[in-house]
């Protein structure tokens, strides 16, 4: 395997992560995978939201070429002819020029979306066109570990083919709120994530997914008891969602989390994490002394 810094003409790109490792950018033969991820580990959401505009090919760039996140999150949904889009929302509305449902357009239609960037981001962002997953995969799959997020559970197949003919199977997170969809994904060879909610987490028994589930994506929010069954649970990581500040960050890593998912990567790599011990998990007592109590 070879781990490089990635090259833009002449000029050479230093990518420091939060926690002042080198981000693994691999170039050669073999795509980067999730063998390569550092111990703890952040992921750009929809790009860095709050940093960049969301879900687009500039914003997904941008978070790459910085730096600060060593996986670039995305969302997709479906067309009405099978086409996998780039896009969060249901409608059009929120974060383009045009409105309406996202599942009406064709192919065709969709070339001629228009992202509308947000006017409190930093910086100075042009509307540029929506992209499609294809194009996605195409211009960073095997060089940064991507994150995608299946809306349409209905485009679990195709997405598993896209990422299979591009050999980044093991490149490529695909996540879902459902149990049954992460199972398929993982019947399909794809790496799974699964993300919960705080209320679904008060009642999730997430041992009973360790055999399928790769990563779990945990709401930060939720009670430190919940997150702590979570991070004892077998799944090998678990990522809390959607983090936008150190204080958030430093809890959910001393309650154990080994990453965070964040719209705000390079406020989180200028801020060091605070070292505190984890916080260990309460033993039930025992009868005897809870009668004593």
């Amino acid at each position: 395997m070879v781990i490089r810094t990635a090259l833009t003409g002449l000029t050479a790109l230093t990518l420091t992560a939060p926690s002042g490792f080198l981000a693994p950018i691999e170039w050669g033969r073999d795509p980067l995978t999730v063998d390569a991820l550092p111990r703890v580990v952040y992921t750009a959401h929809r790009g860095g939201a709050l940093e960049v505009p969301e879900n687009s090919m500039a914003g997904l760039r941008a978070a790459f070429q910085r730096g600060t996140a060593q996986v670039i999150d995305f969302d997709t949904r479906m067309l009405r002819d099978g086409t996998l889009v780039v896009m969060h929302d249901e409608t059009l509305d929120r974060t383009t020029y045009a409105a309406g449902p996202v599942r009406l357009l064709d192919r065709y239609a969709w070339h001629g979306v228009l992202l509308r960037p947000a006017p409190a981001l930093p910086g100075r962002w042009r509307p540029e066109r929506a992209p499609t997953v294809e194009e996605v995969l195409d211009r960073f799959g095997g060089r940064i570990m991507l994150m995608l997020e299946a809306k349409d559970p209905r485009s679990i197949r195709e997405l598993a083919r896209l990422i299979r003919a591009r050999g980044l199977a093991r490149s490529v997170f695909v996540n879902s709120n459902s149990p049954a969809v992460a199972r398929q994904a993982h019947h399909l060879g794809l790496l799974t994530q699964l993300w919960r909610s705080k209320a679904q987490m008060r009642t999730d028994r997430p041992e009973r997914w360790r055999g399928f589930v790769d990563v779990l994506d945990v709401d930060y929010k939720a009670r430190d008891r919940d997150l702590l069954r979570a991070v004892n649970s077998g799944i090998p990581r678990v990522w809390a969602h959607t983090v936008t500040t150190a204080r958030q960050r430093d809890r959910v890593l001393r309650l154990g989390c080994n990453g965070v998912i964040t719209d705000a990567p390079g406020l989180l790599a200028r801020t060091p994490v605070k070292r505190l011990a984890r916080t260990p998990a309460k033993r039930p007592r025992s009868p005897r002394a809870a009668r004593r109590a």
